[in-house]
């Protein structure tokens, strides 16, 4: 079977990207949302510090309850912060949804094999968690399916989108993350 390229399936998976709030993962995630958002003020993308992107998309969407908070990251940034999963269940902020774009490779680091390509299901082990939506995503006919539980769900859920290991879009970002993050904020406090 034929896995998704993430170029095409993470802009019809996510729509409309300035409805939400998007925490990335690095690498790949950072890339394909840098790309897709051109890093909008409602966009932070992580860099260089792996297993961030959970826990503070978590605690986004637990300061601001009433915005839509969306994680999009990747399998080697949840598999380092696999207990934020179980967090994240059990407390149920409503606003979020993770995205996780899973290609069983850790590009950060090389391209070495992730465990997910070793037999690790992440939509399992957030099932077991708690999560009450979780969906996996393999083909093009289940896109709009995710799509609709990124429009329509009250969180928490979580969506693994499998996609073969193509690379993601080339895109180019800015690395001060000092700057990202006063970006970030400050639009925060403007809404």
């Amino acid at each position: 079977m034929d896995l998704l390229d993430r170029k095409n399936a993470i802009p019809i998976l996510i729509g409309n990207h300035k409805r939400y709030l998007i925490i990335s993962g690095l690498a790949g995630p950072a890339k394909d949302i840098g790309f897709l958002t051109k890093e909008s003020p409602n966009t932070f993308l992580f860099g260089g510090a792996m297993g961030g992107a959970l826990p503070t998309a978590l605690g986004l969407a637990l300061s601001r309850p009433n915005d839509r908070v969306l994680c999009v990251s990747g399998d080697g940034d949840i598999l380092m912060s696999m207990g934020c999963l179980a967090t994240i269940a059990s407390i149920k902020p409503k606003n979020l949804v993770i995205v996780c774009v899973d290609n069983a490779l850790y590009l950060e680091t090389g391209g070495q094999t992730s465990h997910t390509g070793l037999g690790v299901n992440l939509d399992m082990i957030a099932k077991a968690c708690g999560f009450p939506i979780t969906k996996t995503i393999v083909t093009e006919d289940k896109l709009l399916e995710g799509k609709k539980i990124l429009d329509n769900c009250i969180g928490p859920a979580f969506i693994l989108l499998k996609v073969n290991k193509s690379s993601p879009p080339k895109y180019s970002r800015n690395w001060n993350a000092s700057e990202e993050k006063s970006k970030f904020r400050k639009n925060l406090d403007n809404l």
